[in-house]
């Protein structure tokens, strides 16, 4: 049905509607049949004279209801008609959120899906070559790519130094085994993120929490740490911490390089979140290139599945040891996904995907601020998630069982304590493939329940 041209002038609906209306209504009529492949979308938009969006708008709204289906490097194809769904029976209860994963909101805008599609279908021009073994690190075109994203955070250095790896957990892995052996001790943030905490256990290291206050880990523990512990390097999440949500001034980045200096411990920073401020602080890769391990994943300022990491290691030679490392690992960074970070970041793709997740972040913190309880949550204005102090008498495990007896997932604060008594708080995750109105409505729930005692807030259930 590569011709088939519905007739607008039948609707009078906005037109990228109308275009999800006539295919419903052209299949029940057999004018349309199941595997059909519609026209695509730049060719009907000139046979129909509107604009390219408006028939991108009208294809997703279509594959929303069910009517097609999207295949990558073949177009769109007709469906069969769905069955209607039955009613839901009337409830208090928000539907099923799951909010413990802390994700980037993920793009709707059809004009930006497409631009993310062409992109794919570019790169598998040389789809056999991508399928084949490469050395571990990238290749020049791919490090010049890192260059180019990195140059965003104030970071410039030589491509010697330059390691394209398959994600940061990966990565941090690979340097904390070589920072440390097992019983050594890393120092970290006392409430810190739990990919850290995993990875230190499972190397067998001594992951040790340092006091902190509004602007990070406060320096003078950092150095009493470094005089009594003798610790093999210091990890820091230092912009959009997850789970605080807390971002590192400069001048605290600046005088934990000092003590960090002093006592020659290497830095671990995991800059996951780093991207997502258009000017937050320089990251300490930038203050002190030459003790810095600097860590920038993709999967938080693009996407969570695209598992990619730029590492920049603090000096030439610390690359030989941690290329071995990574090696053994994991072989290499997938050359398929590496193609995609580039071809992304070459094109703008990537940068029109940061500001999406800037927009829609900034969007959804506005509603968490309208809707909870004021002071019982902290959060950026970019941050991903909240970090809900919990009011007495509530604890973490009652909150945390009432919102999953809800269908609310949300995080207790144990999994995020290095080392002390784990806070009356949780993690509540706004990003991923939730869509807002269903975030807000787990919200509004949830702002119940702060706002009455655990007793009162269970008597809804």
């Amino acid at each position: 049905m590569a011709d088939w041209t519905p007739d607008l002038s039948r609707s009078d609906r906005p037109r990228y509607l109308a275009i999800a209306d006539l295919i419903a209504e052209d299949l029940r009529a057999g004018r349309l049949a199941v595997g059909d492949r519609l026209p695509p979308q730049r060719k009907l938009a000139e046979r129909l004279g509107v604009d390219f969006t408006t028939v991108a708008r009208g294809y997703v709204e279509a594959q929303r209801r069910g009517l097609v289906e999207s295949r990558v490097g073949q177009g769109t194809f007709v469906r069969a008609l769905p069955r209607p769904a039955a009613r839901p029976a009337r409830s208090s209860r928000p539907e099923i959120v799951d909010m413990t994963m802390n994700l980037p909101p993920e793009p709707d805008d059809p004009a930006l899906i497409e631009r993310m599609q062409d992109g794919l279908a570019e790169i598998g021009r040389d789809l056999v070559g991508l399928l084949r073994y490469q050395g571990f690190g990238g290749p020049p075109a791919d490090k010049d790519a890192a260059t180019a994203w990195l140059s965003r955070r104030a970071l410039v250095p030589v491509q010697e130094r330059i390691f394209v790896t398959p994600g940061a957990h990966p990565a941090l892995s690979g340097i904390f085994s070589l920072l440390a052996k097992p019983g050594e001790t890393i120092l970290s943030e006392a409430i810190t993120y739990p990919g850290a905490r995993s990875i230190a256990a499972q190397l067998g290291l001594n992951l040790v929490g340092l006091p902190m206050d509004r602007d990070g880990i406060d320096p003078d523990a950092f150095a009493r740490a470094c005089a009594t512990r003798a610790p093999k390097a210091l990890y820091l999440n230092p912009t959009l911490q997850n789970p605080t949500t807390l971002t590192i001034p400069e001048s605290r980045r600046a005088a934990l390089a000092a003590v960090a200096r002093r006592f020659g411990v290497p830095i671990v920073e995991d800059d996951a979140y780093g991207f997502i401020p258009a000017h937050g602080p320089p990251p300490l890769a930038a203050i002190a290139p030459d003790l810095t391990w600097h860590v920038a994943g993709l999967a938080k300022c693009i996407g969570a599945g695209l598992r990619t990491a730029y590492v920049v290691v603090p000096e030439a030679r610390a690359g030989w040891p941690f290329a071995a490392a990574l090696r053994a690992m994991s072989v290499m960074a997938s050359p398929l996904t590496v193609a995609l970070a580039t071809r992304w970041i070459e094109d703008g793709t990537a940068d029109t995907l940061l500001r999406f997740i800037r927009a829609e972040t900034a969007a959804r913190q506005k509603m968490a601020a309208d809707i909870l309880p004021a002071g019982s949550f902290r959060a950026d204005p970019l941050s991903f998630n909240l970090w809900v102090e919990l009011p007495a008498p509530w604890t973490r495990s009652a909150f945390v069982g009432h919102m999953h007896a809800t269908g609310i997932g949300v995080v207790a604060s144990d999994a995020f304590t290095a080392g002390e008594a784990p806070p009356e708080a949780a993690r509540v995750c706004l990003g991923g493939p939730i869509p807002r109105e269903k975030v807000r409505g787990a919200l509004e729930y949830m702002a119940h329940a702060l706002d009455h005692s655990p007793a009162v807030a269970s008597s809804v259930l």
